[in-house]
């Protein structure tokens, strides 16, 4: 009996689990996305009108999610900011600061190239879902992506350190 009763309250609490969503759906208004989210990290301006929300899941940023609201003060989307298919997406010379904090959100590092003196910021994520990376990005004088690069977390992954 108590066995029973302890399997039914796992399968309860687990079924609860599976209902949650922490997500609004699209064309939730402005205020209802930051009741159930809560106070956003960071707000960024959208050139079409709108404004991005940056929330960051941890201390180093590796889970940010960015919720987008359309110029109408609704919800357009919420999604994880830090994947390799957005990262994807960065265009060389054609991508300044404000369009990779409008997608990515503050990065986790800021330091300087030592070949060039460029400024680079430093994300990290978990690369295709599974490696610890850093996603790192090159801006010239004028604030433009020059070009980017992934390495390896040398804390946190095996693959620097030849295991």
């Amino acid at each position: 009996m108590k066995t029973t009763l302890i399997t039914l309250a796992v399968a309860l609490s687990l079924s609860a689990c599976s209902t949650f969503s922490r997500t609004p759906p699209a064309g939730t208004p402005l205020a209802d996305v930051t009741a159930k989210l809560g106070k956003p990290d960071a707000v960024y301006p959208d050139p079409a009108g709108g404004q991005v929300l940056e929330y960051r899941g941890q201390p180093m940023g590796q889970f940010q999610h960015m919720a987008r609201i359309g110029a109408d003060g609704r919800l357009v989307s919420y999604e994880q900011a830090l994947t390799s298919e957005n990262f994807a997406k960065v265009q060389p010379a054609r991508w300044t600061k404000d369009d990779v904090l409008r997608n990515f959100g503050r990065p986790a590092e800021v330091s300087r190239d030592r070949a060039t003196g460029d400024e680079v910021w430093s994300y990290r994520y978990k690369q295709d879902g599974v490696w610890n990376s850093y996603m790192n990005i090159y801006f010239n004088v004028r604030g433009e992506v020059r070009r980017t690069g992934n390495t390896p977390d040398p804390l946190l992954d095996d693959r620097s350190k030849g295991l």
